[in-house]
């Protein structure tokens, strides 16, 4: 009995220098290929000049080669996390790449996580083993093993995830001890069986994926782009994958998990970061942005866009050539009512209306000079002077302008005339008073959807770059024949049974493949392209977009392949959903998939318990996810008077940061709050900043409206007069929820009244 434990122990250190070794072995093959791809890289930058067809294929090497530098930096820690034994006797380690040994009929080294003879190590259990007789989880620190954790799946063992049926549960609880750094981290070692079915679900349709606070949603929606990039990648390669986020600061939250897991290629973006050449950061009232979201904003616009197209009164005297020329009610109605008929965009159906005045005053013209002297080459004259008469151009734009969508917004939001005349039908008084605003103002995040469905209703006159694009595509269609032509001449065909080039390869698919070639990559291009249409689109805190904010996102992805990762019962946003049909029957009626996670990993027991009271107060039948362990720290409360709370609260931020330690805390106030006590408490706190910036989350102490907190964890939270939170909104218990459930460790209430009755157990 005295020996065991030093055998043991002996043992352990044998297998920890076995994995060490066989990890050098991975690392050693991760610098040859660095190595490799950088002196490719350097040949392919040092080869200048040649003809066009060379500089576009440099460029392609080039974006290639620094993509492949990029991803094989980012996979480097954390690299190998995994290995499972067989019971054939085949060793598999897993990881972040696929390694290869070439000397070696490409035996795998290391097997992505992604593929599918990985996917035992996150699903395989005691009861359905799958092949499985042992699962290692690895403890490493950049290049050296630290320790691991073995599950021997056979009938005879103990279930070692408990009730949950928890995958490497040790090393999966080590990870959520771990102290917050302000970033994200990946989970892609500790992904859970209800994860896995998610992450690797199909791409068509829509799937909803509903889970309470903890459960892994934001986890889960990245690692499942990085899944489908690596599966589907020829279909999204050209498309790209888009993952829509809250706020800017959640996105620099999450901007590293992605690249951790090899993937560079995907756009992150807020709804108010899709509109080329839009900042949209400005803040507004919560009920200015609810109006603003609602579905009938597009009657709204649609009205105000019908208001730029104007008649005369009676007429409108103009002067051509020293003569007088009138524009009267009678032919600018049946102008303008031709050119609606037309059902084309606002800018687009202009150019008939023109059509139809410029013909009725050529007409007036001639009458003029004496119609029946004249022949159809004389009226093609006037037309001809008419167009280039500014004068008579102006008049015209005054009628029906060519509008841009900035343009027509800014003058509805900015004039109580053209508001009231859009929004007589639609909206009251107090309503049209909410969105009035002074001209020129800055965008908010919800100006952005009303921007892009008016670009849909105006449209862009684009006669001269699309005849541009076509005297382009002519001269590279030559370019490609000239090609093809020198191609085939420099070939020395041995027999009549060669293929040509011709063969294979005609000048129409040759110039295309040119015209495709770019060094950007597809989200490069998206970012820049307000038409771009995705091959997918993730979309997380779902529940808190407007129905304006999702007909943006439907057009983005016609083909409804999206991935919508959210939990109603934290729907803070005024136009935020309800229910998932609610948000889904106008695009897609009732076919779309619910996925559920039930798991708590992020919030503890002693935490949730608390949480659970406010969600049963919510009109809602969703369930509380069960926490998977504790953190021995119970809830706390504070009564601080509201005349006190700018003097005592500094104290109380400075006593919870000696706690945390290393760690990371947020100070959740009212929006009122923060506003006003914000700056003293940042002034009073060296360790705190007011997180408006996406960096700040990197501080020790960040100050935050519960919406800016939204998708964020912390390892403590201060939530400050949760009763003010409540009250705030009419999803005010909602909000509460949410703050309630930021943390991974300990939890804070400072109230300067009682308690809301919803927090009595505390």
């Amino acid at each position: 009995m005295s020996n065991a434990r030093p055998d043991r122990d002996a043992v352990r250190a044998q297998e920890i220098a076995a994995e060490q070794q066989y990890l050098s072995v991975l690392y050693a093959k991760l610098d040859a290929l660095r190595q490799e791809t950088t002196q490719r890289l350097k040949e392919t930058l040092r080869d200048s000049g040649g003809p066009p067809q060379a500089r576009t294929e440099r460029d392609i090497s080039t974006r290639m080669y620094t993509d492949r530098l990029t991803e094989l930096s980012a996979v480097e820690h954390g690299m190998c996390f995994g290995r499972l034994d067989l019971d054939s006797g085949e060793t598999f380690h897993i990881g972040r790449l696929g390694l290869f040994d070439e000397d070696n009929e490409y035996e795998p080294l290391l097997l992505d996580w992604r593929a599918p003879a990985a996917r035992p190590f996150y699903l395989a259990t005691a009861a359905a083993r799958d092949g499985v007789r042992r699962r290692r989880h690895l403890r490493t620190s950049w290049r050296k093993v630290l320790d691991y954790e073995d599950e021997v799946l056979d009938l005879d063992a103990a279930d070692q995830g408990g009730n949950l049926g928890l995958a490497g549960e040790a090393t999966l609880l080590a990870r959520l001890d771990a102290r917050r750094t302000g970033q994200m981290q990946d989970i892609v070692a500790t992904i859970q069986a209800e994860q896995d079915h998610i992450i690797r679900a199909g791409m068509n349709g829509v799937l909803v994926v509903q889970g309470g606070p903890g459960t892994g949603k934001t986890a889960v929606a990245l690692h499942r782009a990085a899944y489908l990039l690596y599966t589907f990648r020829e279909q999204l390669s050209k498309r790209g994958v888009l993952v829509v986020g809250p706020n800017p600061t959640f996105l620099r939250y999450i901007g590293q998990v992605l690249p951790s897991l090899g993937e560079t290629g995907v756009l992150l973006s807020t709804v108010g970061g899709l509109y080329p050449g839009i900042t949209a950061t400005e803040v507004e009232s919560a009920r200015a942005a609810e109006i603003k979201g609602r579905a009938n904003m597009v009657d709204v616009l649609h009205d105000a866009v019908r208001d730029r197209q104007q008649v005369p009164q009676d007429y409108i005297e103009i002067t051509n050539d020293g003569e007088a020329l009138r524009i009267d009610r009678r032919t600018a109605t049946q102008a303008r009512t031709r050119a609606r008929r037309s059902r084309k965009p606002h800018n687009l159906a202009r150019r008939i209306f023109r059509t139809e005045m410029f013909s009725a005053l050529t007409l007036q013209v001639a009458d003029r000079l004496g119609r029946d002297l004249l022949d159809r080459r004389d009226l093609d004259d006037i037309n001809r002077e008419l167009r280039a008469d500014a004068v008579v151009g102006k008049a015209l734009d005054e009628l029906w302008p060519e509008i841009t969508p900035q343009e027509l917004l800014d003058d509805l939001l900015g004039s109580p005339e053209r508001l009231h005349t859009a929004t007589r039908k639609h909206l009251d008084d107090a309503e049209r008073d909410e969105l009035l605003r002074l001209p020129g103002s800055p965008w908010t995040p919800s100006d952005v959807p009303l921007l892009d469905e008016l670009a849909e209703l105006l449209g862009e006159d684009d006669a001269q770059a699309r005849a541009e694009r076509e005297r382009q595509e002519r001269e590279e269609l030559a370019y490609a024949q000239g090609v093809l032509h020198i191609m085939e001449q420099d070939e020395e065909l041995a027999d009549e049974e060669r293929l040509r080039v011709s063969d294979v390869l005609d000048a129409e698919l040759l110039a295309e493949r040119f015209r495709g070639s770019s060094d950007l990559t597809a989200a490069e291009r998206a970012a820049e392209d307000r038409t771009w249409t995705f091959g997918h689109v993730i979309v997380d805190e779902a529940q808190e977009l407007s129905p304006m904010a999702w007909r943006v996102l439907m057009r983005r992805c016609p083909s409804r392949s999206m991935t919508l990762v959210g939990d109603v019962a934290q729907t803070g946003a005024l136009a935020g959903a309800r229910s998932w049909h609610e948000v889904l029957h106008p695009y897609v009626q009732d076919r779309w998939k619910l996925a559920e996670l039930t798991v708590n990993y992020r919030t503890p027991a002693e935490i949730m318990t608390i949480a659970a009271d406010v969600l049963s107060e919510m009109d809602t039948d969703l369930v509380v996810p069960r926490s998977v362990r504790t953190s021995g720290h119970r809830p706390w409360t504070r009564q601080i008077p509201a005349a006190d709370l700018a003097a005592v609260l500094p104290s109380v931020v400075t006593d919870e940061l000696r706690e945390v330690g290393e760690g990371r805390l947020a100070v959740l106030l009212p929006p009122e709050l923060l506003a006003e006590l914000g700056p003293r408490l940042a002034d009073a706190l060296p360790d705190a900043v007011i997180g408006t910036q996406p960096d700040d989350l990197e501080s020790p102490a960040v100050l935050l409206t519960v919406d800016q907190a939204k998708g964020l964890e912390f390892d403590s939270v201060l939530v400050i007069d949760p009763a003010a939170i409540v009250s705030a909104s009419e999803r005010g218990l909602n909000d509460l929820y949410v703050a309630l459930t930021r943390a991974t460790q300990r939890l804070g209430i400072v109230h300067p009244d009682e308690l809301p009755p919803v927090l009595r157990n505390i």
